[in-house]
């Protein structure tokens, strides 16, 4: 990008701008017959007009906020200056009667994968070990570096082994409502594509997250005692009798590991159709580049991946509440329409509850990297969907169940959020980011792309994609979501993601709407 000063608008109704400048711009400079009246942040948002106190401030062609006092032209506009909109009412939204019209497939795109027993698709080979308490955490970490030092090396076709660690399993109350959420969670993780075929269990022996709980269909119905038997071959249970001591464990951890993974060692990739991709979207450490580069773009490469057939979820229910009207009006069908509609409500009140709402969303980077609330951050987040009919809704902790653009009704949290994508069935995970953050999962490669130019150059051996090249090489947003669009196959197929070649990954993180006792 030249040295020339320069403001991004999004929309031609818009009356704010934000500057594109690396470093931002001084007091005084002229831009776009304006002249700045402060120094403005890169990012930051420039009053394009006078804003009268009360004024709708517009940007995305949406009010993302009024004027908390008279704003001259030429001014910062941020948080302190805002007043948040409230958000769509629920109970007044449209439900679309017309179904939307049909886009042009995609044909001719394949990748390489792992092709499972039950008909899904890995884009890796991976060994989980699944706990059913967070008890056994210690031993089966210590168990799976063991695991790595001394057996994976004899098995070259296996991607990893990893436990699926959590905080789970005990102490909670069991029969409440809420935990469905992460019992259902936990079911459906150990499912994932990418670990189909490992069904490892390690139990404590007394939690009341029982394995025949977790998995009835691998392991029957408790005993009479309450607790589960470990007759599988796949289940250890820490305290069978046989177990005389800690290396006792070890041991029988690794003798069913070794099993697995002799068994995963004879998979090899196949091409597979797009038709079995599953690419979980998601952004964190966001500023207001995210809605100008990279998530647009993103918008852009999943719209290819929806018309070549493959399944694409964008989650973050509280980062999609304010943009709720837009996204009901991409509904497919009125069912899904008031499924979206009963995810937002659910959520409503389950903020209401905690005595919180959705403006405990932004966090002081958002705000540092431009962002003055939540409802300027939905409009940048939501276009990461792309333009595609949405085809479905994924409660929490559920597994997807259909192909197309589906919601997966997660909080947005980075973590619980890549957490409840893993349930849901993704075998590919792309996380854009504008402030930076070293996100991770050790079961699903993640692509990073970040926002801006000077943060890929700053943290260049974490970065895949560098989509502030929207801005400092005046790429389009069309190209860079063909670019984003073929990573993304790329990696599907075996290329390993800057997380992966540094093994970096961030521990699995439940939603768990129900008491702890």
């Amino acid at each position: 990008m030249s040295d020339l000063p320069r403001l991004i608008r999004m929309h031609p109704t818009d009356n704010v701008a934000v500057v594109a400048n690396d470093g931002g711009l001084l007091k005084g400079v002229e831009v776009d017959d304006l002249t700045l009246s402060e120094n403005i942040p890169q990012a930051h948002k420039v009053a394009l007009t006078p804003l009268a106190e009360g004024e709708p401030v517009l940007r995305y062609g949406t009010v993302i906020g009024h004027a908390a006092a008279p704003i001259p032209a030429g001014s910062w506009v941020k948080e302190t200056n805002l007043n948040m909109p409230l958000p769509p009412v629920l109970s007044e939204l449209a439900i679309p009667s017309t179904k939307p019209a049909e886009r042009t497939p995609l044909e001719g795109y394949t990748f390489q994968g792992f092709r499972n027993r039950d008909g899904s698709v890995g884009t890796r080979n991976i060994l989980a070990i699944t706990n059913t308490v967070q008890c056994v955490s210690g031993v089966v970490g210590h168990a799976v570096e063991r695991i790595r030092r001394e057996i994976l090396p004899r098995f070259p076709y296996v991607d990893d082994v990893v436990s699926l660690d959590h905080t789970y399993g005990c102490g909670v109350a069991i029969d409440a409502p809420g935990a469905v959420v992460p019992i259902r969670t936990l079911h459906n993780i150990a499912r994932n594509p990418n670990l189909s075929e490992s069904t490892m269990v390690v139990s404590l022996g007394c939690e009341k997250l029982q394995p025949s709980r977790l998995f009835p269909d691998m392991f029957g119905t408790p005993s009479a005692t309450g607790a589960d038997q470990a007759d599988d071959a796949s289940l250890i249970t820490l305290q069978d009798e046989t177990n005389v001591g800690f290396e006792a464990m070890i041991a029988s951890i690794l003798r069913s590991a070794e099993q697995h993974l002799a068994v995963l060692n004879e998979r090899r990739r196949e091409s597979c159709p797009i038709s079995d991709l599953v690419v979980g979207l998601q952004c964190g450490g966001s500023d207001a580049l995210s809605g100008v580069t990279a998530n647009p773009a993103l918008g852009i490469a999943a719209d290819l991946i929806v018309r070549a057939g493959g399944t694409v979820m964008f989650s973050e229910v509280t980062e999609v509440r304010d943009g709720i009207d837009q996204l009901v009006a991409r509904a497919e069908t009125p069912e899904v329409a008031r499924d979206l509609i009963r995810e937002m409500q659910w959520y409503d009140d389950y903020l209401e509850a905690g005595r919180s709402d959705r403006s405990a969303n932004t966090t002081p980077g958002n705000k540092k990297g431009g962002l003055s609330n939540i409802a300027e951050k939905a409009m940048g987040s939501i276009s990461k969907s792309g333009s595609m009919p949405i085809s479905g809704v994924v409660p929490a902790g559920e597994r997807a169940s259909q192909k197309g653009l589906l919601f997966n009704a997660t909080p947005a949290s980075d973590f619980i959020c890549g957490t409840l994508q893993l349930a849901a069935g993704m075998n590919v995970h792309v996380f854009t980011t504008g402030r930076g953050t070293p996100y991770g999962l050790s079961e699903v490669p993640v692509v990073k792309v970040v926002t801006r130019t000077d943060l890929a150059r700053r943290w260049h051996d974490l970065v895949d994609i560098d989509a502030g090249r929207v801005i400092s090489a005046n790429e389009t947003l069309e190209a860079m979501g063909l670019k984003m669009f073929e990573k993304i196959l790329a990696v599907a197929s075996g290329e390993k993601t800057s997380a992966e070649r540094l093994g970096l990954s961030n521990q699995l993180a439940l939603f768990n709407p129900g008491p702890v006792t």
